[in-house]
């Protein structure tokens, strides 16, 4: 049986807020309850219960009763997580309509090159740095290589950025990529594995995140903390095709690599470990 945080850091990774995850977890564990209950049971104000609820009844996640006093519900499993995907595949589809006509339009432009320029590219959420890295890789040729957070593992599932590099891989290009693999994270990086993504364990890594692709191109995050699996949650960071410091960032990475323990033996390690315990 998981343990109450990795459920809850589950929930956190279809876009709720921790909040909002403590509350649906303990109607889902305990069945409907009013406000003032959900504050006692929770230990804080009935306000911050209502903004609560508020959001997880636009989410589709809790339903009120009709009844007074009002009760709130979680509405069953399967269907709030069916709901949340939705919501992100809505947004994402609405990005790519909104790419497609800014392409037509510009064909209409008369753009000055400026192809003996470092060009610089910044994102600030989560919906940024998914639209531009979906882009370049859309157009890569040959290598991709990554070292990024565990919670940014989940992201790529989640809003199509793994897709986008099995397509990459199946055009015979090669990932490499290196990461803290911690056990939340185990299922996603089986996932990587699986299209063939050549997988390793840094542990603790504290360093910068970020990107190299086909050696021309690189990303780096400066805020990778994310607290919840939003597209509009914070995180900035950068793109460049700055030669300088690509070839820096492609030195740290085969620095690191050589360092790192391959992804398998990490899994298998955690597996016999079993989940943390509270």
């Amino acid at each position: 049986m998981a343990d109450d945080s990795e459920f809850l850091s589950r929930l956190i990774s279809f876009g709720l807020s921790e909040k909002e995850a403590q509350l649906y977890f303990h109607l889902l564990k305990y069945g409907p309850k009013p406000p003032s209950l959900l504050a006692k049971s929770l230990k804080t104000y009935r306000e911050d219960i209502y903004r609560t609820l508020t959001g997880l009844i636009d989410k589709g996640m809790v339903n009120p009763s009709l009844e007074t006093p009002t009760v709130y519900a979680a509405v069953e499993l399967d269907i709030a997580l069916d709901a949340a995907l939705k919501r992100h595949e809505t947004e994402l589809r609405e990005m790519g309509r909104k790419k497609d006509e800014l392409k037509e339009m510009s064909k209409q432009q008369r753009f000055r090159p400026s192809d003996e320029f470092a060009q610089f590219r910044i994102f600030k959420n989560v919906k940024d740095s998914v639209a531009n890295t979906i882009s370049v890789l859309n157009a890569l040729e040959k290598e991709v290589l990554l070292i990024i957070p565990g919670p940014w593992v989940v992201a790529a599932s989640l809003f199509g950025i793994t897709e986008a590099l099995m397509k990459f891989i199946e055009r015979g290009g090669h990932i490499r990529v290196i990461c803290d693999i911690t056990y939340p994270i185990i299922e996603p990086v089986q996932e990587l594995l699986d299209i063939g993504e050549d997988v390793r364990h840094y542990d603790q890594y504290a360093g910068v995140y970020f990107s190299v692709m086909d050696r021309k191109y690189c990303g780096t995050t400066i805020n990778a903390d994310i607290k919840r699996m939003s597209l509009e949650e914070p995180a900035s960071g950068f793109m460049t095709d700055d030669t300088t410091y690509v070839n820096s960032l492609i030195s740290t990475f085969e620095l690191l690599w050589e360092q790192a323990v391959p992804a398998a033996q990490r899994i298998e390690e955690l597996l016999k470990e079993g989940p943390p315990q509270l």
